[in-house]
């Protein structure tokens, strides 16, 4: 009997359905049990994508891609074999499946660190689905062009918008997993991404000024940009003009130690960059470290590291309904689950994948395994990581910035940066506001706000309520060589943080 995991509101597409995908199991499976393989498991895996962009209203681009195929992965005396092809043929599956072995085989003796592999339950004829009302890809693209073109027009028309640009990312992926010990898996997740900017040129002065919109990338369909139902479109490109003039008249920030207000729609971006790689365990252990770095944050220093204050509560979490990193199941065949990452503002949890969590002394893998495609080994990933929301007070945005004399509201993101040990970072937005005497006072511009990770978190007066908390995140998280890309999505409530180090970045520039 099929047993499906979490809310089943939508079914998995019947032409992948209609893939050989138990006969390529099968074939993959069997060769590398024959091969001496203690574990072994087939992906198969469609990643299926549209990208639209427009310019002042005009369609620039439409691009369609599709990336399939199978993968075997064994694992042989301790150590990993990959192979990939695009053909989903038994005999091709077989045939890669020998090919994995090989490489185990010819690793093996250069491989001074066994693979133990942690413990998982079976999970047969196992199905989830994402959450999503309509299915991007069930829609026409002349439809889909017509609303990017509408709203495109409706912001093109107010007065000091000098151009539109309009972009649209859907993805929908597909995967099924099995392995030796029983586990067959079927998962299908739609994402989506609309974005619209504008830009207003000084054409005496030469400069011109941006503002865009501040939806997140989300775990819906189409109906996240047909309708406001789940993002308030038509209220937002409405006052995106006046927004966007008021930025291009605002005055230079004065830089120094400030009090800053935080919006969920800039700290995502922050918690992503300081507590979401650094607590990645391969990161941790030096694992992970050309691409972007190590970490601060070692497993030596879980249970005692300082990471902020005590009102700082960070989970991590793969079943968020519309999560970018939500699954029912991760690349090792693990269920979906939550934990604490930071709690107290203390460091008490990492991000691990099967062969990860047996060096960390836990029983079983807290699902951190993903590939962003058939011809890529999956690797531990970012699971949504989220700051929590205080469940006693539910403070406002506006009760936060109530109780600042004299600093800053920031609203959206922008340009970042971070070192290799995800420590000393810098951050810009979109808005940003002048708070006076508890009370807003108009924006100014130029913006950074700078600190090391411990300080930053360490200066965390007060977190808002749960009516303050929001979903943001990215559908392009790099890591790994080859590099791959993942979805993630990042929850957190308004902040209050004291005394801050802000940046004046034209000054800095030399401008």
């Amino acid at each position: 009997m099929i047993e499906f995991y979490g809310e089943r509101v939508n079914t998995v597409d019947s032409d992948f359905l209609d893939l050989p995908l138990r006969a390529l199991a099968e074939a993959a499976l069997s060769v590398a049990r024959s091969g001496g393989a203690t574990h072994a498991d087939l992906r198969v895996h469609r990643v299926r994508s549209q990208s639209l962009a427009l310019r002042d209203g005009g369609v620039q681009a439409a691009v369609d891609g599709v990336d399939a195929g199978l993968a075997v992965r064994v694992l042989v005396d301790g150590t990993w074999g990959f192979a990939s092809h695009a053909e989903l043929t038994a005999d091709t599956a077989a045939a890669t499946a020998r090919q994995a072995l090989e490489v185990a085989r010819t690793l093996r003796p250069l491989n001074r660190d066994p693979v133990l592999w942690a413990d998982e339950p079976v999970y047969p004829d196992a199905v989830w689905v994402s959450r999503y009302d309509l299915d991007p890809f069930a829609v026409p693209t002349a439809d889909k062009v017509a609303i990017l073109t509408d709203l495109s027009q409706r912001l093109l028309a107010a007065d000091g918008v000098d151009h539109v640009t309009a972009h649209c990312v859907q993805v929908k992926e597909q995967t099924f997993y099995a392995d030796l010990a029983g586990s067959t898996i079927t998962q299908q997740r739609v994402r989506i991404q609309p974005q619209f900017e504008a830009t207003t040129v000084d054409q005496a002065a030469g400069v011109f000024e941006t503002m865009r919109t501040l939806a997140p990338p989300t775990g819906r369909g189409w109906e996240y940009l047909a309708t406001d139902d789940h993002w308030d479109w038509t209220g937002e490109l409405a006052a995106l003009p006046q927004w966007l003039a008021e930025k291009a008249a605002a005055p230079p920030v004065v830089a120094g130690p400030t009090d800053l207000v935080i919006d969920p729609t800039n700290l995502w971006l922050t918690i992503h960059e300081s507590v979401g790689h650094a607590t990645e365990y391969d990161r941790a252990v030096g694992y992970e470290a050309a691409y972007a770095g190590t970490s601060f944050a070692t497993p030596d220093l879980l249970g005692s590291l300082r990471y902020g204050s005590d009102v700082m509560h960070v989970t991590a979490d793969r079943t968020d309904p519309h999560g970018l990193a939500t699954v029912g199941f991760d690349d090792d065949g693990v269920a979906a689950q939550s934990w604490d990452l930071v709690r107290d503002g203390v460091l008490v949890g990492f991000q691990v994948d099967r062969a990860f969590a047996p060096r960390l002394g836990l029983p079983r893998s807290n699902g951190c395994a993903y590939a962003d495609s058939a011809h890529h080994v999956p690797i531990q990933r970012m699971p949504n990581v989220s700051l929590q929301p205080d469940l006693h007070v539910d403070r406002s945005t506006a009760d936060l910035i109530a109780g600042v004399e004299d600093g800053l509201y920031i609203v959206g993101d922008k340009s970042w940066s971070i070192d290799m040990q995800r420590y000393n970072f810098q951050f810009t937005g979109q808005r940003f506001y002048r708070i006076r005497g508890g009370e807003l006072a108009g924006q100014v511009r130029d913006v950074a706000y700078q600190g090391t990770t411990t300080d930053f978190w360490g200066a965390l007066e007060a977190v808002g309520g749960p009516s303050t908390w929001r979903l943001g995140g990215a559908l392009n998280c790099g890591k790994a060589q080859p590099g791959q890309v993942a979805a993630v999505s990042h929850g957190c409530p308004s902040v209050l943080l004291r005394g801050i180090n802000v940046l004046n970045t034209r000054t800095e520039g030399g401008r």
